[in-house]
């Protein structure tokens, strides 16, 4: 063979022309090849193979110069496939290529598989074909690359599959052009519905113009796409998706787009219930603590009337009602009497209808022991079908009220009462508020039988201490006598003030002013157990010291340890003019004079009724034209003012009194009362009694 040559352009060097160096390098090359290399004559036969392919056979060189390949290679299949190549080269088709693997080789741990890629070339001589040149090339790394790539790309399906996300590609325009069959399972959408901006054509109607608006900014701004949608599924129902898009940029120059669809309904329900508990939970709280300051207002409310306007302002703040209104159950006639009223609402005509403002709602309520809830004027109509139709419908022509709850007032678990809410739009009333309403109404029926409990007692109190108090005080030639008495306010149950004067069969005349400490009942009471004591005694044995001692023995013997008596008693000479006084534990009496300024009488008071002392009693004259003036802690003392800075202000009141005043002692009294209360809320009785010597000239009254 005088010259080899392959499928080139340029002519192959005649092996004849190469010289000695150039020839061993050849050699050297061919030999040491990492490449398997091979020629093959116009027979078929091996005439060269270097180291390479020698090694991928399994054999010695030598072993293959001469010899056919179905002579040299272990598989049939393999010589035979190598005998079909040269043949396919010699009978002139050009570049052949096929793969080989060595015979009794396994791919290792990792995957690796031993293989080779062969290509067969035509060598020609002087244009003819006259052999045929083997290259070899090593699988290997190539066939491990793609393994790798094969497991990464099924791994990361699985993944997406795993996570429910739907992956797809638009073009740098926004243009879907890539089909996505993962996305259309779902939606049911056709390839051509799909393609385009048809994607966007799944979203919810409320959703798309949104979607629509995201992604026509992201594609025009080049920012990233991630918007939360509803998407309409095959079956017809929607579920939540994301769906989130990357620009891919090459440079400054956008390529495409690359975006994952992703279900998130699973996650987006547990994100609404979670924010449903706590908005829940939230209203809870906001319910209880509105619940805790409806009982405090209501606790503080000592009255009927103190009931009803604090649960009109319950009904504003706590429950959102327009009109609050409350009734009252008549054990009697078992009918109801409204204790507030229902402003611009309209009386029912018919003695069906307990309520003004809302047909039977609160007479059904009462009736039957449970809620009566309208959430609207629907179901007002049907929950009332047993009344007259027409009269409900007149009822809500009338009325703006579209709502209405109405409780009944329960104690013992009898009806004492009803509360009824009424508002001006319709109104959902969940289970947990109406717990609340229910907790509500509890606490109201709580805070009206207190109510009427303490009104009775008040009333009782009220009606037994006026019994008390005289009608008229005595008429003693050369005195002139006044008393004043207010009660504190309705916030305040009646107490123990109490006077009195009567004249002695010696011709002087007592007087007596006093203070049972306590509220109510046991005040009164005690307070004319004194009062008539201390007269028996005094019409016995007059004198001031004698009378309270007297009144110590009776207190020891009566009273209980914690029942306190504080009093002022006098015994005045109309014709001296001489006072005996004997105070127990009482305030000062006041003296106001028409010429010098007023004063105190200072005298150190002894100890309060009962507590063991020796009674002693202080002797001064008054003056013709001068006033004194007994009086309670009421008129000195309040929540703003202390006892002793009320002392200061009652001299300092006294003495701006004109002197027609101080000469008139129902005008002095009154004086002193509203100089001494104004700016002051009263909060206590306030009781006064004053005795005024006229001068001479002046007639009695």
């Amino acid at each position: 063979m005088s010259s080899l040559s392959t499928e080139t352009s340029v002519p192959p060097p005649r092996m004849s022309e190469l010289g000695p160096v150039d020839s061993a390098l050849l050699d050297t090359l061919l030999r040491e090849a990492p490449i398997g290399f091979a020629f093959f004559d116009q027979a078929g036969r091996f005439q060269r193979v270097n180291r390479a392919l020698a090694a991928i056979y399994g054999i010695e060189e030598s072993a293959c110069r001469g010899r056919a390949p179905s002579e040299v290679l272990p598989s049939a299949d393999d010589a035979a496939a190598h005998e079909a190549a040269i043949a396919a080269v010699l009978a002139g088709e050009g570049v052949v290529d096929t793969d080989h693997r060595a015979a009794g080789t396994e791919p290792d741990d990792t995957g690796r598989q031993h293989g080779w890629s062969l290509a067969w070339y035509p060598a020609r001589a002087d244009g003819e074909i006259d052999g045929v040149a083997l290259i070899a090339v090593d699988l290997s790394d190539r066939y491990t690359a793609e393994v790798a790539l094969r497991r990464t790309e099924e791994r990361y399906r699985s993944l997406l599959t795993a996570t429910n996300q739907v992956v797809w590609t638009a073009d740098a325009d926004g243009t879907v052009r890539e089909d996505c069959p993962e996305w259309r399972t779902i939606t049911g959408q056709t390839a051509e519905q799909y393609l385009g901006r048809g994607w966007l054509d799944a979203a919810h109607p409320d959703d798309h113009e949104q979607v629509e608006r995201a992604w026509n900014d992201a594609v025009a701004d080049h920012t990233t796409f991630d918007e939360i949608f509803r998407v309409r599924t095959q079956s017809g129902d929607f579920r939540y998706y994301r769906s989130r898009a990357v620009p891919i940029m090459r440079g400054d120059s956008l390529m495409e787009w690359v975006g994952a669809h992703s279900d998130i309904t699973t996650q987006h329900e547990a994100d609404d219930m979670r924010q449903r508990l706590t908005q829940q939970l939230g209203e809870a709280a906001l319910r209880t603590v509105r619940l805790q300051k409806a009982t405090a207002d209501l606790a503080e409310a000592l009255t009927v009337g103190e009931v009803v306007q604090a649960m009109t302002e319950i009904g504003q703040s706590a429950v959102g009602a327009d009109t609050t209104t409350l009734g009252e159950l008549d054990p009697d006639s078992l009918r109801l009497s409204m204790l507030s009223d229902d402003p611009g609402a309209r009386s029912a005509a018919r003695p069906g209808y307990a309520a003004p403002g809302c047909p039977a709602t609160m007479d059904m309520a009462v009736r039957e022991k449970k809620p009566f809830i309208a959430q609207n004027p629907a179901e007002l109509r049907a929950l009332l079908e047993d009344e007259d139709d027409t009269e409900v419908l007149e009822f809500l022509h009338a009325t703006d009220q579209r709502a209405w709850v109405a409780l009944p007032l329960l104690s013992a678990g009898q009806p004492i009462g009803a509360l009824r809410f009424a508002f001006a739009s319709a109104r959902d009333i969940s289970d947990e508020e109406k717990v609340f309403l229910e907790a509500l109404a509890g606490q109201c029926a709580l805070a009206l039988e207190r109510a009427k409990l303490f009104e009775r007692e008040h009333r009782t109190a009220e009606a037994l201490q006026t019994s008390l108090l005289p009608e008229d005080l005595p008429k003693v030639k050369g005195i002139r006598m006044q008393a004043f008495y207010r009660s504190g306010t309705q916030h305040v149950q009646v107490g123990g003030d109490w006077y009195d004067a009567f004249p002695l069969p010696d011709g002087r005349v007592a007087g007596v002013l006093g203070d049972v400490m306590g509220k109510g009942i046991k005040a009164a009471t005690g307070m004319s157990r004194v009062r008539n004591a201390l007269r028996a005694l005094a019409f016995s044995m007059p004198e001031p010291a004698d009378v309270l001692t007297g009144l110590d023995r009776m207190f020891d013997a009566t009273e209980g340890a914690d029942q306190v008596t504080t009093l002022v008693y006098f015994v005045l000479d109309p014709e001296t003019g001489q006072i005996d006084l004997s105070n127990a534990g009482h305030l000062p009496p006041l003296v106001v004079t028409e010429q010098a300024g007023p004063w105190l009488l200072e005298a150190e008071p002894d100890t309060p009724l009962g507590v063991s002392s020796e009674r002693g009693h202080h002797k001064f004259f008054v003056q013709p034209g001068n006033t004194v003036v007994l009086y309670s802690d009421g008129l000195v003392e309040n929540r703003k003012r202390a006892v002793a800075s009320g002392l200061d202000e009652l001299v300092t009141v006294a003495s701006q009194a004109r002197p027609e005043v101080v000469g008139d002692p129902q005008h002095m009294l009154q004086y002193l009362v509203e100089g001494m209360l104004a700016g002051y809320e009263q909060d206590d009785d306030v009781t006064l009694l004053a005795v005024h010597l006229p001068v001479m000239d002046s007639a009695p009254e």
